[in-house]
């Protein structure tokens, strides 16, 4: 049989976990001689492993696994080949590892049509020169620089293609610019509009907070007009790139850009990194603190369980009670925007991962990142 597995990051938020499975519903649609399966690394269900278990269940021996992620950081380049290759050693199946969806031309088409649906919004119509109009992107963040670069690369690309007066990007965390930072040094060149848009697969907590962010320099700058462009969400040409990276699977093309690879090169700035032992940070959160569990909120991730100190009301919430959630990341990680891959179908010749001991309450001890203390960022949104 031919089996597919779709590995996400995983959410809080019920509304990303339906839209994530509509993902997976779309490439069945896709691939009617493929059996699909989905699954997450952590705070949601099912977790990776189940999913692999179904399509083990189901008689396959040899599976597919994509990460459903936009670019290659420490989650696709050790937390999902770490579940797969655990997995694959102890239930004598063969996993093949898929790249991410990448610097890709259907990604940037799908990107621009998220942002001219905001502009068409706004009394745009196809043609209108952009001049006075400027676009800043925002990414998750990594502790990745190769994974930084591309969400910048993707910025350029639709600069360049759509016409815009100018163009900036910030990150959501883990990196800098932040947003608010990012957006009050936009604010200050000049343009009368400005368009904010979230490379982002899925809505989310991340996602609102970048449009509250928004809201909030929008706010100091009433002369500016902010527009919030709607993530990517599973479009048509995002499911057509997910179809093309399993093909690429399949003839044996599946590369992946390795010269830029911090555990591979000396990249500038995060070469104590070469060679790191490639583990998942994982394994201890799988499906913990998941949306099917948590009884504090509705389909929206309030964060309730994270910033009620003692048991009381909770604004936003179904209940009064409050259940911290196990493994919740409540430190500035150093492996956001994992959107990408791994094992990719060639030999790196090392190691994709950090080191680290798992006794400990879900403090990943991450490899160092070399810019902590910059002042725009990297902590997450403020």
């Amino acid at each position: 049989m031919k089996a597919l597995m779709l590995c996400g990051h995983g959410s809080r938020d019920k509304g990303a976990m339906e839209e994530f499975g509509g993902l997976a519903e779309k490439l069945r649609e896709k691939l009617p001689d493929w059996t699909t399966e989905h699954g997450y690394l952590e705070f949601a269900k099912p977790v990776i492993r189940d999913g692999l278990n179904k399509l083990k269940e189901s008689g396959a021996g040899d599976i597919v696994a994509l990460p459903g992620m936009l670019f290659a950081a420490g989650h696709a380049k050790n937390d999902i080949p770490s579940v797969l290759n655990t997995y694959a050693a102890a239930n004598g199946v063969n996993i093949r590892y898929g790249r991410e969806l990448g610097i890709d031309l259907k990604m940037i088409r799908a990107a621009a049509e998220r942002i001219k649906e905001c502009l068409r919004a706004d009394g745009w119509t196809e043609g209108d020169p952009l001049h006075d109009t400027m676009l800043v992107v925002v990414g998750r963040g990594a502790s990745d620089p190769d994974a930084n670069s591309n969400v910048s690369k993707v910025m350029r690309m639709l600069w360049e293609g759509m016409g815009f007066g100018w163009g900036e990007t910030c990150y959501s965390g883990v990196t800098f610019p932040l947003v608010e930072p990012g957006l009050s040094h936009a604010a200050r060149l000049g343009y009368k509009r400005i368009i904010v848009f979230p490379y982002f697969l899925f809505t989310g907590v991340l996602v609102r907070r970048i449009y509250d962010q928004t809201d909030k320099v929008a706010a100091a700058h009433p002369e500016i007009s902010f527009l919030k462009a709607p993530y990517l969400g599973a479009h048509d040409l995002v499911v057509e790139t997910f179809v093309e990276r399993l093909h690429e699977v399949l003839d044996g093309v599946n590369n992946m850009n390795c010269q830029m690879c911090k555990y591979r090169e000396q990249v500038l700035g995060f070469e104590a990194e070469v060679g790191l032992a490639q583990e998942s940070h994982h394994h201890h959160v799988e499906g913990v603190g998941s949306s099917a569990d948590c009884q504090l909120c509705d389909d929206i991730c309030t964060g309730a369980c994270r910033t009620v100190p003692e048991p009381g009301p909770v604004p936003g919430a179904k209940d009064t009670h409050v259940h911290g959630h196990a493994g919740e990341h409540t430190h500035s990680r150093s492996h956001g925007n994992e959107h990408g891959a791994g094992e990719h179908g060639h030999d790196h010749g090392h190691s994709h991962a950090h080191g680290h001991s798992h006794a400990h309450g879900h403090d990943h001890h991450h490899h160092p990142y070399p810019h902590a203390d910059h002042p725009l960022g990297p902590n997450s949104m403020r």
